[in-house]
């Protein structure tokens, strides 16, 4: 190797270390505890070996198959952590709920047994064929979803008409550079001139010494991990808070908002003139509930006055109309506010 390509291989090796440094600091030893923090760590570690791969398999081509397997399946969970670290801070989630546990086991599950199955050592045309298309077009859906939950931010970010919050910054910086780092990867894979694997590992310890710099500027760094500003554990004002409760019931019940599956913390808190940071300190301090919460009681209640009235619907088509984007949703949900299942309430109410 020449000065050139040691100095590429350090300076694109040292950001696979410090993303994993980076990734337990996020996990590990953070003052408070946010869900975003742990998705922010997980993403950190699959892309650390995901780039850790290209880095060795690169300047090292006969490494064992192995590596390059081991290094695909870490790109599985790039996308899905993106999402969920994203959507956690839009909407909120303390809580990771029980439906995305059940998906990133299922996209586990699904990763490990298709290996053991298929190991890239006996299957390598099936794996930098098929399988390799299938991982990058999950990846891009998943980058697609995330920058659709945050495209209020990425509007402002990239419109620079309104000013942008240091937290929409840092949330907009890690998705583009997300983006970003799919994109040379995707033009590599797809054989575009110049473009080669190494470029993604130049990018991703570009933007992580970005990140850091910006981790170690700052005195205080919680305020990075909630999008919607620090939420205050001071309640509202009873004045206040009786008219936003007004507002929020009359925009729910006149103009059925909850019924909007992709409704968010920030279009509700647009509907009634209020800021969402304030939105959800409402919401959490008075009414001991957050954003997802709030708006399943309306949808559960619709569904339960639905389901009492008409037994032509099928369960899961009350679901959808009532606002809920899948079944399994819509079936957990119910279970939580009721305390039975959509179907034993049906039952009862026949019986009745």
């Amino acid at each position: 190797m020449d000065t050139g390509k040691e100095l590429l291989f350090f300076f694109s090796a040292l950001g696979v270390f410090n993303g994993i440094i980076l990734g337990v600091y996020f996990f590990f030893f953070t003052k408070k505890k946010y869900l975003t923090n742990y998705f922010l760590g997980a993403l950190l570690f699959a892309l650390s070996i995901r780039i850790g791969k290209s880095v060795f398999v690169y300047f090292h081509p006969e490494l064992p198959k192995m590596y390059l397997q081991f290094g695909l399946t870490a790109c599985f969970f790039i996308g899905p952590f993106l999402y969920y670290f994203i959507k956690s801070a839009v909407e909120e989630v303390h809580i990771m709920p029980k439906s995305w546990k059940l998906i990133l086991a299922f996209w586990g599950i699904l990763i490990v047994v298709v290996g053991i199955l298929y190991p890239y050592e006996a299957y390598s045309k099936l794996w930098g064929g098929y399988l390799i298309r299938i991982i990058y077009f999950q990846w891009f859906v998943y980058i697609a979803f995330a920058g659709f939950e945050l495209r209020s931010v990425l509007k402002k970010i990239l419109g620079r008409k309104e000013k942008t919050t240091p937290a929409e910054m840092w949330f907009g910086m890690l998705f583009l550079g997300n983006f970003l780092l799919f994109l040379f990867y995707f033009l590599a894979i797809m054989g575009a001139p110049g473009a080669t694997y190494i470029s993604g590992a130049v990018v991703f310890s570009f933007i992580l010494y970005l990140g850091i710099s910006i981790l170690l500027y700052r005195k205080k760094t919680d305020d990075l991990f909630l999008l919607n500003g620090k939420i205050s554990n001071k309640k509202i004002e009873s004045a206040d808070a009786r008219m936003w409760s007004e507002k929020l019931e009359n925009a729910m019940f006149e103009k059925s908002l909850y019924k909007n599956p992709n409704l968010t913390l920030q279009d509700l808190s647009q509907e009634i003139n209020i800021s969402s940071h304030q939105l959800s300190q409402f919401l959490n301090n008075n009414l001991g509930k957050n954003f997802t919460s709030y708006v399943n009681e309306f949808r559960i209640n619709e569904a339960c006055k639905i389901i009492t009235s008409s037994d032509k619907l099928t369960l899961e088509s009350v679901g959808y109309d009532v606002g809920f984007n899948s079944k399994s949703t819509f079936f957990a949900a119910f279970k939580k506010h009721t305390g039975t299942t959509p179907l034993n309430y049906q039952l009862q109410a026949l019986q009745s």
